[in-house]
């Protein structure tokens, strides 16, 4: 039985299997129709969520499959302080995999260390989230075709998002990637990321000004600055704003680079912006989809 806590639990040769099954179902969605028949996916989600909870319901349910779950602690027995080992069992007895998100970083690996069956991390607070990070690696793979030989430009909340962190990690096992972190001093990536890079040999480069590097990126990856992840507001409403993609910016980029954003938006990105065929977010929330399905196979060796 195999589970999935981190975009490195699969080599990069499973990860072209894997992608190359999502463009299969990408192209013949009837072929998968009925894959998951009387198979039961448990979303069990301690924290808000509307893309990931329902990329994955949208994904079983496209499969033939059943969803059963609860979209916030509130609603489980959490509030009543069971445990997630505790809970992980007794899901374990009504489903055939499950869909994790938890505010604490390592509650999936607790559960999948008692789980009976397939555990997927769905994002655990500000450490990882793998199903995004294989989201943005298909579709980068998707629209640009390669997972290597480009610049990167990370924009925004380098600091706490843990979408940023995975798809680093993810992206240095592939050749001649260049990283452009622009963030304010206050948001700038951890060190044990640059230290990681260091000791690879990759090159990576910290800069304030998103105009300044706009013209050099072949992918900028926008996030939000996130209020929930802060202590205080006063910190959150002086760096919320930062940074603002619009039309004027978009004027210094190449006429293929790609915008790619793991929503949700706030305003980061102005909505004028959408219109521009290189804004490649909703794009992505779709990719989204086709690769849950891939994955739930995958687990479920059904594919």
């Amino acid at each position: 039985m195999r589970h999935l806590m981190s975009p490195l639990d699969f080599t990069t040769q499973e990860l072209d299997r894997l992608f190359d099954l999502a463009n299969d179902i990408e192209h013949n969605k009837a072929r998968y129709a009925h894959a998951c028949d009387g198979k039961i996916l448990a979303t069990c989600f301690y924290e808000p969520s509307t893309r990931t909870r329902l990329s994955f319901e949208s994904a079983m349910t496209r499969l033939g499959g059943s969803v059963i779950g609860f979209s916030d602690a509130g609603s489980s027995s959490a509030s009543k302080g069971e445990s997630v080992s505790d809970t992980i069992r007794v899901i374990s007895c009504y489903a055939d995999i499950c869909a994790m998100r938890h505010p604490k970083e390592g509650a999936p690996m607790v559960a999948m260390e008692h789980s009976l069956i397939p555990v997927i991390n769905a994002g655990d607070g500000g450490h990882q989230h793998p199903t995004q990070t294989l989201t943005d690696l298909l579709t980068i793979r998707s629209l640009k075709g390669s997972l290597s030989g480009f610049t990167i430009g990370l924009c925004g909340d380098l600091k706490f998002g843990r979408t940023v962190h995975s798809l680093i990690h993810a992206l240095v096992r592939y050749e001649d990637i260049h990283f452009v972190f622009i963030s304010p001093e206050e948001l700038k990536v951890p060190d044990y990321i640059t230290e990681m890079l260091k000791a690879r040999e990759i090159t990576y480069e910290e800069v304030t000004s998103l105009e300044d590097v706009m013209p050099r990126l072949d992918l900028l990856y926008m996030t939000r600055v996130q209020k929930e992840r802060f202590f205080n507001e006063e910190d959150y409403i002086r760096l919320k704003d930062f940074y603002i993609l619009d039309k004027a910016k978009m004027a210094l980029a190449g006429p293929n680079m790609l915008v790619l954003h793991p929503l949700p938006r706030v305003n980061e990105i102005s909505v004028e912006v959408d219109s521009d065929p290189r804004a490649a977010y909703f794009q992505q929330a779709q990719y989204g989809v086709y690769v849950r399905m891939a994955l739930i196979l995958t687990l479920l060796e059904l594919a």
